[in-house]
């Protein structure tokens, strides 16, 4: 594979917590798709909402992920460390006639049967929040496993936040800023930011960059509707059942378990899933259900 085409993939979490198996398929997705291509896979830690922050996340993040065999390439990039880049972006929009302020909130917006502009006056004095000018709106784009995804123009027309009226940078700049820096050729995710997507490939055309392609993977869920996640108190990964973790997680992106039982080593297990790693043997649906263990 020449320099120019090389595989560049990501996993990006948020330290509002340890890591669970919700996030673990997500991180072993991303991390598969791109070592089956013989390509770098990243990690960034997308610390630039504090309040919703856990002290000591980030490092028990990184640590759950070296001990499930999860080992990235290069330097962990800290968003928190990126808000130079992000004022600069910022500013580029703005001088573009792309962004405004605004200090209306959604309910706001909606009650006043708009979805798109500011509904409310912008020259009052207070806290603002910047959103983006969604002049281009995209509607749909292709997922490499769920195909053609169609999104209505409530959401694919917003004129999204782009920086919070608390100072704080929103997530939709924050990682299309990052995915451009970092290079990312393919961004592996959740099924859950299916939607979004749209928004955030507005913004790689608003800054005159190629998008990349896209795979949405299945979430794992305790019932319908209900994914695993810090917020519903999934059990955090622990070290010592990371070849067990592994299984479940391999189960839920569409491998037998019956192919999964041989292993007994985490390492033998992930070059094997990396040899044996194919798009097409994702589950169609986008939420998996699962028994959580009482462990």
């Amino acid at each position: 594979m020449s320099e120019s085409s090389l595989y560049i993939g990501r996993f990006a979490p948020s330290p509002s917590g340890p890591l669970h198996l919700g996030s673990l398929v997500a991180a072993l997705g991303s991390f598969l798709q791109a070592r089956s291509q013989n390509g770098k896979w990243l990690v960034r830690i997308e610390d630039i909402d504090p309040p919703r922050e856990l002290v000591g996340a980030s490092a028990l993040i990184l640590q759950q992920l070296q001990e499930h065999g999860l080992t990235w390439d290069g330097q962990v990039l800290y968003q928190s460390q990126q808000s130079a880049r992000y004022e600069a972006i910022l500013a580029r929009l703005a001088d573009a006639g792309q962004s405004y302020s605004c200090q209306c909130t959604r309910a706001q917006i909606k009650a006043a049967g708009g979805h798109i502009r500011c509904a409310g006056p912008r020259e009052k004095s207070g806290p603002a929040a910047i959103r983006f000018l969604n002049q281009k709106p995209v509607h749909g784009f292709t997922d490499r496993h769920l195909g053609n995804i169609e999104v209505g123009p409530e959401l694919a027309e917003e004129d999204f936040v782009i920086r919070r009226k608390d100072g704080l940078y929103a997530y939709q700049l924050a990682v299309v800023a990052d995915d451009i820096e970092q290079g990312i050729t393919e961004v592996v995710r959740g099924a859950d930011l299916l939607e979004a997507t749209v928004l955030q490939i507005a913004l790689y055309h608003a800054l005159g960059a190629l998008a990349p392609s896209w795979l949405h993977l299945p979430l794992a869920v305790s019932k319908p509707g209900f994914k695993l996640s810090k917020q519903n108190h999934a059990p955090a990964l622990q070290g010592r059942q990371a070849l067990d973790n592994i299984r479940q997680a391999l189960a839920i992106l569409g491998f037998g378990k019956e192919l999964l039982a041989d292993f007994d080593q985490v390492d033998s297990l992930l070059n094997w899933a990396v040899a044996n790693w194919q798009i097409s043997r994702l589950p169609r649906h986008r939420e998996v259900q699962l028994e959580l263990s009482s462990h």
